[in-house]
């Protein structure tokens, strides 16, 4: 039934190199660990023989390699006669060792299973991971990812110090981002006021500013989010940089007809109506690739894509969505 029982070769854990970060670091080796011919019966009495670290799972092995697993409540509940080959469950979770622990977590969540089955580099058993082991896992991504989402700080630690750091350290942490924004407002009141003739030549142009620049941040915003929480589970950018593309694309048509039919009810003026719902396309697809492209410049330049692109994408984003704009007016409505 285990290794206490027969001679056996040793876990491939004992070989694993225990990568930082890996789920190796969580794996349990002490499991009761058995073949497809050993009976119920027999596995039973070898349980009671011997002190194990965990007793949830019996791991059946073939050539040292996993090919099911037996619950211990199936085992309790079967015929003592009975093979474990016959009772166990060959669909299990497999990750390797070096597996990254936050992607192995959700590879536990996905399938729905108690836990993961380890393997080493050959392919060989190399410990078990159960659920409640990866609790602490989930549970410090999850503050990271809120932490992101903010784009002020790269994980769960560095948000706990920012909540009780002094004065002076929270102006220094908040203040340079808070001045790249300042440099886009800037940046925008000179671009708004290259645009003055027309403004003044038609009013109604200036009321539809505000809805051109926060949708087109809006539209990326979500597109940054969904990209840096798939970095966090070794998503890359290319596998779903179309999808992005053209829910970017789609978003932007819904949106920008939304708007031409509520701005001819509102002004009735067709022009106008139809420049800004072409701007809300144009800029609503354009702040999703600037929202993909970011984060990944960050990343391959070995930066945490969380630090710093919210702010940077949301300055490229405004001023890109005034240009856009204002481009689309002088040919629509000009």
């Amino acid at each position: 039934m285990s290794s206490t029982d027969r001679d056996t070769e040793p876990s491939e854990s004992a070989n694993a190199p225990k990568t930082l970060g890996s789920v190796i670091g969580h794996a349990t080796v002490a499991v009761p660990i058995g073949t497809g011919r050993d009976s119920a019966g027999s596995t039973l009495e070898a349980l009671r023989r011997h002190e194990l670290e965990e007793v949830r799972e019996i791991v059946v092995l073939e050539h040292q390699r996993p090919v099911g697993l037996v619950s211990i409540e199936s085992l309790l509940t079967a015929d003592p006669e009975a093979a474990l080959g016959s009772m166990m469950n060959e669909d299990f979770p497999v990750v390797t060792f070096d597996t990254d622990e936050e992607v192995a977590a959700h590879s536990l969540v996905e399938s729905g299973d108690g836990c993961l089955v380890v393997v080493g580099p050959g392919g060989g058993f190399a410990g078990l991971v159960f659920a409640d082991q990866m609790l602490p896992v989930m549970l410090a991504e999850h503050e990271e990812d809120m932490a992101r989402i903010g784009g002020y700080m790269a994980g769960s630690r560095e948000a706990r110090t920012a909540a009780s750091e002094p004065v002076l350290r929270r102006l220094w942490h908040r203040v340079p981002w808070l001045l790249v924004g300042l440099l886009g407002a800037m940046l925008s009141a000179v671009l708004m006021s290259a645009f003055e003739e027309d403004l003044e030549a038609n009013v109604l142009l200036a009321l539809f500013v505000p809805a051109i620049v926060y949708m087109a941040g809006a539209v990326g915003s979500q597109t940054q989010t969904v990209l840096i929480r798939a970095f966090a589970v070794g998503v890359r950018t290319r596998d779903i940089f179309w999808r992005e593309a053209l829910t970017g694309a789609m978003v932007g048509v819904l949106i920008g007809a939304v708007f031409f039919v509520f701005a001819v009810l509102g002004w009735g003026d067709t022009g106008v109506a139809l420049a800004v719902a072409l701007a809300l396309v144009v800029s609503g697809l354009a702040s999703t690739f600037i929202a993909m492209a970011l984060p990944s410049l960050f990343k391959r330049l070995g930066l945490d894509p969380a630090f710093g692109s919210g702010p940077l994408a949301t300055l490229l984003q405004d001023l890109l969505s005034i240009l856009v704009y204002f481009g689309v007016v002088g040919i629509v409505v000009l």
